[in-house]
């Protein structure tokens, strides 16, 4: 088996810009993302941005299914010369930002995920995943680590957002590890960190409809240095938010991010219920 750095070197000077690639090279890395990743116990693993392979190696020989999704044709051409001849193994060459469906993509099965996103589009891959618990098992996602810090940060952090709450009303979110720019090649800017999320079998929101819930987190971390109070009445009658925060006993003055998320799902509750 080739090292990653000198895949690297057979596909020197393909790398495409338009695509955000930077290749993953540290094996100690790669042992870490697979570790993690449960792969003793699936049957069937997605993985989004195979790259040159080098994770997909480790999963076309630890479990009996594997699809990959790659955008890049280059790419594509080179995956599948190294793997297409496996069995089990599938490559779709296509937007993985664009899928808005993946049990019609996959099927009726339930799958772990593996990948190294794409900055640009990595956040929205993952939300899409999280709305199919019926779909994925887990996600073990490498992102950016600004993203990943929101997708973790507790309620009382500063880099608490809406982003936070939507994640961990779905799964459980975890850090796996922290990715410095040297594990790749070219080494890019920011550092990365590896993330796991277990999905709940159905979002933690105690009843309520999941499209109010969003609505709600939205509208109050729309003005996130400011007072809950503030945010919500961009989005409702003043009287109605007054008089739902009252209800569930969340004092007016504080500030979105230190909600719990039981207190978000009971405000967006009150809201729901409270009448003009």
């Amino acid at each position: 088996m080739k090292h990653p750095m000198q895949l690297v070197r057979d596909f020197e000077g393909r790398a495409k810009k338009r695509f955000g690639q930077h290749f993953l090279i540290s094996e100690g890395i790669i042992d870490r993302i697979c570790g993690d990743s449960s792969l003793d116990t699936l049957n069937r693993v997605v993985e989004i941005g195979p790259g040159l392979g080098v994770l997909t190696q480790r999963l076309v020989e630890a479990v009996e299914q594997v699809v990959a999704v790659e955008l890049d044709p280059d790419m594509v051409d080179f995956v599948q010369h190294r793997f297409g001849d496996r069995s089990g193994f599938q490559l779709h060459h296509l937007d993985a930002g664009k899928v808005t469906d993946w049990a019609a993509l996959l099927g009726d099965a339930r799958w772990g995920v593996v990948a190294n996103l794409p900055y640009n589009v990595g956040t929205g891959i993952v939300t899409t995943m999280l709305r199919e618990p019926g779909t994925f098992s887990h996600l073990v996602v490498m992102l950016q680590k600004e993203v990943a810090e929101r997708m973790l940060a507790p309620a009382g952090s500063r880099k608490r957002g809406s982003l936070s709450v939507f994640c961990q009303a779905r799964a459980e979110v975890r850090r796996v590890t922290r990715v410095p720019p040297g594990a790749f090649h070219p080494p890019p800017k920011v550092d990365s960190w590896v993330i796991r999320m277990d999905l709940f079998s159905s979002p933690s929101l105690d009843g309520v409809d999941a499209t109010v819930h969003e609505q709600v987190v939205r509208a109050g971390f729309s003005a996130p240095r400011k007072a809950i109070r503030n945010g919500l009445s961009k989005h409702y009658s003043r009287e109605r938010v007054d008089r739902a925060l009252a209800e569930v006993g969340i004092e007016s003055k504080r500030r979105p991010a230190t909600l719990e998320q039981a207190e978000w799902v009971a405000l967006a509750r009150a809201l729901e219920c409270v009448q003009e």
